[in-house]
Order: structure tokens, then C-alpha cells, then sequence
């Protein structure tokens, strides 16, 4: 009988399609099917954004160009399975380039290919810079600022196209730096004052939820202007020309394009291009034939009702995504003797599954434990006090470190280590806080920026920006404080940027400057003197703002928060602050369980 033999109804039943996603480099083996056939998603590394460095600094960094991207869902050919196993390789995303003109080539690292099979989809074109033009790869690499031009998209060249072109940059007075390419659009052009935005990816539900791949990254720019966006799909923004901040880096394992570093004219400030986003492959492996298939038994509603009611019915384990965001680092204090302002704090860990990462599998009618990092305490006024580090969240294996503290003037300069690294306070040049500590890969977070050099004269001392999710601190001045590193965007919940943005770095106190802006999501702005640095905001992981000088205090990082994302499963939240809700289509009904304090999660 086609039940097992078991008294009852005949039960035929049928196995539906098993989809394995791979966010690094394994190996497939078919899933109990044997040969079979298999519907493919390929996603290789985002290139890396081109550095603004170099002669006179107008070099604002082109983006860099997303993951060569090819797929056979919905309705391609699809592959043959072979019944042994199937290595896999998921690219790298491209480093960013961290010279110019005068020091070397300028040009983003091309991202490594993906491979399954047959299939190998190009990592994409690093971004170029004034003296050297995008790279070809997936999709192109953008020309940096002064008229160089978008690498060729599609190299080498496939059916139906990997990816696209990347854009140009531009002239005076901003320099502007094109967009890389995206699986879905070429990148844009700069224009003399705006960074070209990075091509859009492309969409898939190869999952069963539908999720954007390979965007390219923005054009930086030089002495202000306006930065180029990341192409949805990942892509990295560009650098800010005002402040000479680095380009953001691409989402892991979309195959994102980094965003091109920006530079300032004076003071020279010269912004790194970002590193490129890890790529991903996904196989939906469809039934090989009837000899795969299993029946259960059949019972009664009336033995169902009993063994449940005894406990030994036995339930469907959970799987999970996550996003689990630390307490950012509180911003350094203003010094008690000479005026000099307080480094950013660091943004808190940022690690996520969401989308297309590792989920965690949990049990059945089981209660779980969830901590809700608190934001580090700000350097208190007339102290000389570094910020504090922020207390590390928790879910199941996942730890997220939180962030840390800035760095204050003269005495303990450095930020300190963290989720992401807090930023330096002022002179001599002392390196920011570490990021990503202890590591994890992906990375969950960036490193702090470095204090000013003193050059003597009226000049005020002012810190440096803490470390963000998706970017580094900025560096500091002698008359501005540098910007808070940018955090994340992850749509687990469904909600909109910009409650979607979390993990920003805090902004390093100004001195007699003007205020500066914590990276986006969260990040605490500094103030000017004589005033204390802003929060980060709650439940966003992001730093504190550095105290704006003499006797000033830092502002306190924003608490952390968890996020547990599943499609269905989940039977309560405790305690009542936090809530359990239901994503409308076309989400389908996913269940999304929010800790903004620490409590429990049960399954069942």
C-alpha cells in the first residue's frame, strides 16, 4: 500500500521542489532525490568602488559594478543533477581601492566569480578613478570623476546578458563619478555636480519570496555635490565630496557594486572605495521520480488529539531569520584642557540572515532566551572619560558584539574596539577602534576613523566618526569632525527605509565647527561648542555622538534590537513590549517577531 501498509486511507503523496542557498563556497549533494533536474540562481562578487585619491584630490571613485547574474527561474533550461556531489563556488566581493593617480591605478578590485556546474556567472568591474576608466567584468565598473568612462558590462559575454554597462563620470566643479552596472539597468552618469546612481538589480523568487540581486554601486564626488545611490539589489552608495567619506560597501551575498570613495579639497580629505558584496547561488532541486517518495502513516483525529494533548506529538522544527543588532558605543567626552572634541561611538554588531543567508532551525514547543544589548554610556562632562562599549544581543549561536566607545583628546585617544570600532578623538593621527571584533564573517561592522594631525595655528581639535554596519568612521579635521560610518538597510520586518536603516556610527564633536551627521540608522550627531553629542537612537545599535569639546559630555549609543522573521511556527513573544505581527501579501503571512528589550521567543 502506498501508506507504509498502515490501516487507512491510501495516501499517495507527492514531494515538492527543495532549495538549498548557498552564501559561501560548499558542496551540493542531491537531497534524496538522486538525479533530478534543478532550477539555478548564480550571483557572483560586487566589484569594488575606485578610490578618490590622488593628485589634488578631485578624484572622486566611480562604483563599482554588481555580480555577473544568471538564472534559469522561471522557465529556463534547467540543469542536470548528477547523483554524486557538486562543488560550489559563491565569489568574493572585490576590496576597494585605496590609492590614486600618483600612488597606483586607482581602479576597484573586480569581485571573483560563482560557479555551479556549467554556470559561471563574472564578478563585477571595480570602479575607476580621474586616471583610469571603470573595469570590465558581470556588470562594468563606473568611470571615475573627470571623464573616464563605465566598464563593458556582460564580459565575458553570455545569453541572456550577465549584467550591464557602467556609467561615466564628469567635470568640474564636482567631479562627479559615474554609477556601476546592474543586473537589471546600466549604471547612470555623473554630471558635474551628481554622482551617478548605480544600476537596479534584478528580482527573483527562486525562494518563494521575492528578493533583489546584483545592483551596482554610486559615484562618489569631490568638494560637496550630490552622492550617487546603490542600485537596489545590494549596490553601495557613494562618498560624500563635503566630508571625503568612502564608499559604501555592497550587501553580502547580493552581489552588490561598492560605492566609490568622495574627496575634500581642503583640507585634503581622501575617501577609500568600498569593498564589494559576496555573492550567492541558489539551486530548487524538483522530484527525480516515484521511487523517492514516502508516506506517513495515517491516524484518527481522535489519536491526533490524544498524542498532542499527551505532548508526544510530535511538531515541525522552526527555521528563522534573524537580524540581531547590539548597543551602540557611547561618543568620547570633550578634553578638560585644551578644546578638542570627543570620537563617535561605533555602531553595534549587525549580523543577519535576511535575505537569502543561513537560517537557524529551532524546536518545536520550546521557550528561547533573546538579550537586547543597551547602548554604552557617553563620556560624562568635565571628565576626560571615553565613551562606553555597548552591551552585546543575543539569539541562539548568533552574537553580535556591541559597539565602541569614541576616543577622547590628548589621554586615551583611540575609540575602542567593537561591533564596530569607535572613532579617535583629535591628534596625532591615532587609528580608530577596530570593527568586526571579535570577526565573524560577514563582517559586523567597520572600524572607527582616524583623528586630525595638529598643524598649529587656531585650530580646534575634533574627532572622528565611530564605525557603521555598512561603513567606516570618517576621519576628522581641524576645524570639522568626521561623519558617522552608514548602516544597513534589511527589510526583515517589511517596514520601509528609513525605519529599515540600523547599525550607524556616531559623529565626532565638531569643536567651534559645525555639527555633523551620525551615519544613517541611528548614528548620534555631533554638536558644536559648548554643547554634549546627541544619542544614537533607540533600538537601532547606533553610536554616540562625540562630546563638541571643553568639558563637554558624549552622547549614549542607541540600544540594540532582534528581529526573528519565520514562516510560521512562532507561538509568542514575552514580554508584552515586544510583539509578534503577521506581514500582509505579498510577504505571505510571514510571522515577525520584534525584541526591542530583552525576553523570550516561543516556538510551538
Amino acid at each position: 500500500m502506498a501508506n507504509g501498509g498502515i490501516i487507512g486511507p491510501i495516501n499517495d503523496p507527492t514531494r515538492g521542489p527543495y532549495t538549498t542557498t548557498f552564501t559561501s563556497s560548499g558542496t551540493y549533494t542531491s537531497p534524496g532525490f538522486g538525479p533530478g533536474q534543478a532550477d539555478y540562481l548564480v550571483v557572483a562578487g560586487g566589484g569594488g568602488g575606485g578610490s578618490s585619491g590622488g593628485i589634488g584630490g578631485r578624484l572622486a571613485g566611480g562604483g563599482g559594478g554588481a555580480g555577473g547574474f544568471r538564472t534559469s527561474f522561471p522557465g529556463g533550461t534547467k540543469l542536470s543533477i548528477p547523483s554524486s556531489p557538486v562543488p560550489v563556488t559563491v565569489g568574493a566581493g572585490g576590496a576597494g581601492s585605496t590609492s590614486g593617480c600618483n600612488s597606483g591605478p586607482g581602479v576597484g578590485t573586480q569581485g571573483s566569480s560563482s560557479i555551479f556546474l556549467t554556470i559561471t556567472s563574472a564578478g563585477g568591474g571595480g570602479g575607476g578613478n580621474r586616471c583610469t576608466n571603470g573595469a570590465n567584468g558581470g556588470s562594468g565598473g563606473a568611470g571615475g570623476g573627470n571623464t573616464s568612462t563605465g566598464g563593458t558590462g556582460n564580459t565575458p559575454p553570455t545569453s541572456p546578458s550577465q549584467g550591464n554597462n557602467g556609467g561615466n563620470g564628469a567635470g568640474a566643479p564636482n567631479y562627479a563619478a559615474g554609477g556601476g552596472g546592474g543586473a537589471g539597468a546600466t549604471g547612470s552618469n555623473g554630471t558635474t555636480t551628481v554622482g551617478g546612481n548605480g544600476g537596479n538589480g534584478t528580482a527573483s523568487s527562486i525562494t518563494c519570496s521575492s528578493v533583489t540581486y546584483a545592483g551596482g554601486g554610486g559615484g562618489g564626488t569631490y568638494d560637496g555635490g550630490t552622492i550617487g545611490t546603490g542600485g537596489t539589489g545590494g549596490g553601495g552608495a557613494g562618498g560624500q565630496g563635503s566630508t571625503g567619506s568612502s564608499g559604501t560597501n555592497g550587501t553580502a551575498n547580493l552581489g552588490g557594486g561598492a560605492g566609490g570613495g568622495g574627496s575634500k579639497g581642503s583640507p585634503v580629505i581622501v575617501g577609500f572605495g568600498g569593498t564589494g558584496g559576496a555573492g550567492v547561488v541558489i539551486i530548487k532541486q524538483v522530484c527525480a521520480s516515484p521511487t523517492f517518495q514516502n508516506a506517513s502513516g495515517v491516524w484518527s483525529i481522535n489519536d491526533a488529539f490524544n498524542y498532542k494533548k499527551a505532548g508526544t506529538w510530535v511538531s515541525a522544527p522552526v527555521s528563522v531569520d534573524y537580524l540581531v543588532v547590539a548597543g551602540g558605543g557611547g561618543g568620547g567626552s570633550g578634553s578638560t584642557g585644551p578644546s578638542g572634541g570627543g570620537g563617535g561611538g561605533g555602531a553595534g554588531g549587525y549580523r543577519t540572515s535576511f535575505p537569502g543567508g543561513t537560517k537557524i532551525t529551532l524546536t518545536s514547543g520550546t521557550s528561547f532566551p533573546i538579550t537586547v544589548g543597551a547602548g554604552g554610556s557617553g563620556g560624562p562632562t568635565s571628565s576626560n572619560t571615553r565613551g562606553s562599549v555597548g552591551t552585546d544581543s543575543i539569539f541562539s549561536s548568533i552574537t553580535s558584539a556591541g559597539g565602541g566607545g569614541g576616543g577622547i583628546y590628548q589621554s586615551n585617544n583611540s575609540g575602542l574596539d567593537g561591533g564596530s570600532g569607535g572613532g579617535s578623538a583629535a591628534q596625532p593621527n591615532i587609528a580608530g577602534g577596530i570593527g568586526n571584533s571579535p570577526p565573524v564573517s560577514p563582517p559586523q561592522g567597520n572600524p572607527g576613523g582616524i583623528g586630525n594631525t595638529y598643524t598649529g595655528g587656531p585650530s580646534v581639535f575634533s574627532g572622528a566618526g565611530g564605525g557603521g554596519a555598512s561603513a567606516a568612521g570618517s576621519i576628522s579635521t581641524t576645524t570639522a569632525g568626521g561623519a558617522g560610518g552608514a548602516g544597513s538597510t534589511n527589510l526583515i520586518a517589511g517596514n520601509p527605509a528609513p525605519t529599515s536603516i540600523y547599525a550607524g556610527g556616531g559623529a565626532g564633536g565638531a569643536g567651534s565647527g559645525p555639527p555633523v551627521s551620525g551615519g544613517t540608522g541611528g548614528g548620534g550627531t555631533s554638536a558644536t561648542s559648548p554643547s554634549n553629542g546627541v544619542s544614537g537612537t533607540a533600538n537601532t545599535g547606533g553610536g554616540g555622538g562625540g562630546a563638541a569639546s571643553t568639558n563637554n559630555g558624549g552622547g549614549s549609543g542607541g540600544s540594540g534590537i532582534v528581529i526573528i522573521r519565520a514562516s510560521g511556527g512562532i507561538s509568542s513573544v514575552a514580554p508584552g513590549t515586544n510583539t509578534l505581527t503577521t506581514l500582509p501579501a505579498p510577504a505571505g503571512g510571514c510571522q515577525v517577531a520584534t525584541f526591542t528589550v530583552s525576553g523570550t521567543l516561543t516556538t510551538g
